[in-house]
C-alpha cells in the first residue's frame, strides 16, 4: 500500500483519515459502511481535515485494540488488512476492508435495523429498511424488478403497449412477455414482475408512485424562479422521447458553417441528454419512495438526478472507465432490445464524448443523499490561464516525486517565500496539492494534482 498514494487524494467514498482510535465509533461506522458498499481504506493517525501526518504512538497496540473492535462490535464478523506503514519517523496504521459478500453488516450495539452504514460521497449514512433490504437482494444476486408481483395478474400489463413499444424492431407475442422477464411463473400461476408493471402497467403509479419524471427550466443558475414545468407520466419508453423533446425545447440551437457543410449545434447536445435520461431509468431504485427522476435545466447546466446510490461495489470513479453493474436486469433488458441500450458500461462514456466533442466541459457524476445526479455544464469550456511562471511550476511536478518549496524555487528563479505564495494559489485554484506533517513542516512536499496540467 502507497502511503504517499493515499495521502495525494482527497476523503471521498472508498478513503477516510482519522486523527486516532480516541474515539473508535466513527471508525467503526466507516469499517462497516466501506464494507456495505464498495470497501475502502481507513488511515489512522492522519489529521482528517488538514491531512497532517500525526502517526500513532504505538502501532502493534493500536493495531490489536482495532482488530478486536471490529470483531467484538460489528456483525457479521469479517477480517480486513491492517497494515503499519512508515512514516518518516513515526507509522500509520491503514485498514483495508474489501465489499463483503455478507452484507449487510452493522454495529452490534445499535442492531440490525439501525446499525447498518453504507458511504455516500465522504460520509457514512445510516441505511433504512428499504436501503437494508436492497443490500439483502444484492448478496443474494436477485433484482428488485424481477420479483413477482403475486397479487396481479398477467393481464395487468398493457400488451398493446408493450408492441407498439417493439414494433418498429419485430412483432411482440404473449410468450416474449416470459423471455423479457415482463411476466414470471409464481405458484403456478402467471404474474407481472416488478419490472414489467413499471414498464408497461396499466396502473403502474398505483404500486410505485414515484415512477415518473419531473422536468422543469429554470431562470439563473438556482430553483428560486421557475420558467416552465412538465410532470411525465408515460411508459418509460415513451417518457425518454417527452423528456428529451422539453429538453429540445429550452435549448439553444445554432450553426456553424463550415467549409462543406452546416454543422448544427445545441447547448444541451440530445445524445448527452438521451444517454442521462436513460442511465437515469434503467438504474433508478424503485423501491425507494419519496421522489422521482427530476429533471432541472438552469442557464449554464443540465441536472438529472434519479432514486438510489450507485450499485454496490460501484465507485464514481469507475463510470468513465465502462465499468457498469445493471441494477435493473429487466427493465434493462428490454431497453436493449428496444435499441436504447448498445453496450453496457457504454453510455457514461459515451456522454463524455459527445460533451468534449461540443466544446463543452466534462459532465460530472455524484451521489447525493440517497440520489444519483449527472450534470451536463452548457457554458463552453476555455483553456486555464496560467503565466509562464506557473506553467514552470506546474511543469516540474509532472513527474509525481513531488519537490519541497526550495527545490521550486531553484527551479523558477524566485525566493522561497514568493514561490509559497505562487503554490497557494495554484492549490486554492485545485492544480497543485500539499503534503506533510503540518503547515510549518520544512519537509512539506507539492504535488501536481489530477487534471493539473492546464
Amino acid at each position: 500500500m502507497d502511503l504517499l498514494d493515499l495521502l495525494k487524494r482527497p476523503e471521498g467514498k472508498t478513503l477516510e483519515f482519522k486523527r486516532d482510535l480516541s474515539s473508535p465509533d466513527g471508525a467503526l461506522k466507516t469499517v462497516v459502511a466501506f464494507a456495505n458498499t464498495a470497501g475502502g481504506t481507513l488511515l489512522i493517525g492522519v489529521d482528517d481535515r488538514s491531512r497532517d501526518v500525526r502517526g500513532v504512538p504505538d502501532p502493534l497496540d493500536e493495531e490489536e485494540r482495532l482488530a478486536n473492535l471490529i470483531s467484538d462490535r460489528i456483525s457479521p464478523r469479517f477480517v480486513p488488512e491492517i497494515e503499519i506503514l512508515p512514516w518518516r519517523r513515526t507509522q500509520v496504521l491503514a485498514l483495508q476492508v474489501h465489499p463483503s459478500p455478507s452484507r449487510p453488516h452493522h454495529l452490534i450495539r445499535e442492531g440490525p435495523a439501525a446499525g447498518v452504514y453504507v458511504r455516500v460521497g465522504s460520509t457514512n449514512r445510516r441505511a433504512d429498511a428499504e436501503l437494508i433490504e436492497e443490500l439483502r437482494r444484492f448478496s443474494r444476486g436477485d433484482g428488485f424488478d424481477e420479483q413477482p408481483m403475486p397479487g396481479l395478474s398477467s393481464e395487468d400489463l398493457d400488451f398493446r403497449a408493450a408492441s407498439e413499444s417493439f414494433a418498429p424492431f419485430r412483432s411482440l407475442r404473449r410468450r416474449d412477455l416470459e423471455i423479457l422477464r415482463l411476466v414470471c411463473d409464481h405458484q403456478g400461476r402467471m404474474v407481472p414482475t416488478v419490472g414489467g408493471m413499471i414498464l408497461f402497467g396499466h396502473e403502474r403509479e398505483q404500486h410505485f408512485p414515484d415512477a415518473w419524471i419531473q422536468a422543469g427550466r429554470f431562470g439563473g443558475t438556482d430553483k428560486s424562479r421557475i420558467l416552465d414545468r412538465i410532470e411525465i407520466h408515460s411508459f418509460p419508453v415513451q417518457a425518454v422521447e417527452e423528456a428529451i423533446a422539453f429538453v429540445q425545447k429550452h435549448s439553444w440551437h445554432g450553426a456553424e458553417i463550415g467549409a462543406v457543410r452546416r454543422i448544427d449545434r445545441w447547448t444541451l447536445p440530445p445524445e448527452a441528454v438521451r444517454e442521462a435520461l436513460i442511465n437515469a431509468v434503467v438504474h433508478t431504485d424503485y423501491s425507494q419512495r419519496g421522489a422521482p427522476i427530476r429533471l432541472a435545466i438552469f442557464d449554464d447546466r443540465l441536472e438529472i438526478e434519479n432514486p438510489g446510490l450507485l450499485p454496490f461495489g460501484l465507485t464514481v470513479a469507475d463510470l468513465p472507465l465502462g465499468v457498469s453493474k445493471l441494477r435493473n436486469r429487466v427493465i434493462g433488458r428490454v431497453f436493449q432490445a428496444l435499441g436504447l441500450v448498445e453496450q453496457w458500461g457504454s453510455g457514461i462514456q459515451r456522454i463524455n464524448g459527445v460533451c468534449r466533442d461540443a466544446g463543452l466541459p466534462p459532465p460530472v457524476f455524484e451521489e447525493i443523499a440517497m440520489r444519483f445526479r449527472a450534470t451536463i455544464p452548457t457554458t463552453p469550456v476555455g483553456p486555464t490561464v496560467v503565466d509562464i511562471t506557473d506553467q514552470a511550476i506546474l511543469a516540474s511536478l509532472k513527474q509525481g516525486q513531488g519537490l519541497a518549496t526550495r527545490e521550486i524555487a531553484a527551479i523558477i528563479g524566485l525566493s522561497a517565500r514568493a514561490t509559497r505564495t505562487r503554490l497557494a494559489r495554484l492549490i486554492d485554484r485545485g492544480l497543485v496539492r500539499e503534503i506533510g506533517t503540518s503547515a510549518k513542516d520544512p519537509q512539506r512536499k507539492y504535488f501536481l494534482a489530477e487534471g493539473g496540467l492546464p
